[in-house]
């Protein structure tokens, strides 16, 4: 999906100003909005790749104006109304009034949570071997889908060299849509900045990417 999410290489957003000692939350509600969203993730109602893609789907005025935990919160609204845990209406005078949808299963309790993120699942079985090897020449495709991928726009149709084989994942592109997990081998491709941004690029620059097996072509 093309949105306001995918600015890798876009110009006019002004010089990048990172913040000395940068505090981790910045106002209170932060704490709330990331304990929250990481409590409903644990309901069994979507997947990381919906939640992402609920993200893609705040209208693009909204989006870059917002900060990076209202992005969050926006996107649990959109979920949890989804999935009728609450109502829109609900979600914003901030009451339960009809009950809703109960979590699937058993809810997430402090004991549980340093299990939750540091041992949960990610890499999963696949039945075909690697198609590439360190060293292999690929190429990205040119996609243009209207929904979830982690291919940036800035690196489709691009040529570069395998890095790495990281693993099989579950591919975001079907995982976002209901579409069920379909793990793919991911490979870490270098590309060069001439390749990315052209000959006026810095010819010592380069980027990596992780890129699922269905990205890539052979060169």
């Amino acid at each position: 999906m093309n949105g306001p999410h995918d600015l890798g290489g876009l110009m006019g957003f002004g010089p990048i100003k990172p913040e000395p000692d940068e505090p981790v939350f910045h106002a209170e509600w932060e704490k709330r909005a990331l304990g929250v969203s990481l409590c409903a993730a644990c309901l069994g109602a979507w997947t990381l790749d919906e939640n992402r893609h609920a993200y893609e789907l705040i209208p693009p005025p909204d989006y870059l104006s917002a900060s990076y935990y209202e992005i969050w919160i926006r996107g649990l609204d959109f979920l949890l109304a989804r999935e009728g845990f609450a109502t829109e209406a609900e979600l914003f005078h901030g009451a339960l009034e009809h009950g809703g949808r109960r979590p699937i299963g058993d809810i997430l309790r402090p004991s549980s949570v340093d299990d939750m993120l540091f041992a949960g699942p990610s890499e999963l079985p696949v039945s075909s071997p690697a198609v590439y090897q360190v060293g292999d020449k690929v190429r990205t495709r040119n996609i243009n889908p209207l929904g979830h991928t982690r291919l940036p726009r800035y690196a489709r149709a691009k040529r570069g060299v395998v890095q790495a084989i990281q693993g099989a994942y579950a591919f975001p592109d079907d995982n976002a849509h209901g579409r069920g997990a379909n793990p793919q081998w991911v490979y870490t491709v270098v590309f060069s900045g001439q390749e990315l941004w052209g000959d006026d690029a810095d010819p010592s620059l380069s980027v990596s990417i992780d890129a699922w097996e269905s990205y890539l072509e052979p060169v």
